[in-house]
């Protein structure tokens, strides 16, 4: 996402569902490359060893991921439960009944 330029953007969505967002310092390429950490989990595991381990420093009510594979990756390497963006804002915008 920082390559696309769109973290201000996203963190604009996460910060209309919470009140305290939090981006991780070392939060890069999660190194899941398509479907192949599906198989082989050390790319990602050693990629996001900082990021992990920033983000298991504490408790968050959500983990946030811009795409599908890097969820798969980062909930695999934490053990937090990751979800996408726009899923986050329509729960959190889902009309309550």
């Amino acid at each position: 996402m920082r390559h696309l330029k769109d973290v201000d953007q996203l963190q604009a969505v996460a910060e209309f569902i919470a009140r305290d967002v939090r981006v991780p310092v070392y939060a890069e390429c999660c190194g899941f490359a398509g479907d192949r950490g599906l198989l082989h989990k050390e790319p990602t595991e050693a990629a996001t060893a900082h990021e992990a381990a920033e983000v298991t420093s504490g408790a968050f009510d959500a983990y946030l991921s811009a795409n599908r594979t890097c969820e798969i990756g980062m909930q695999h390497t934490t053990g937090r439960r990751y979800q996408s963006v726009p899923l986050a804002l329509e729960r959190a915008t889902r009309p309550a009944g």
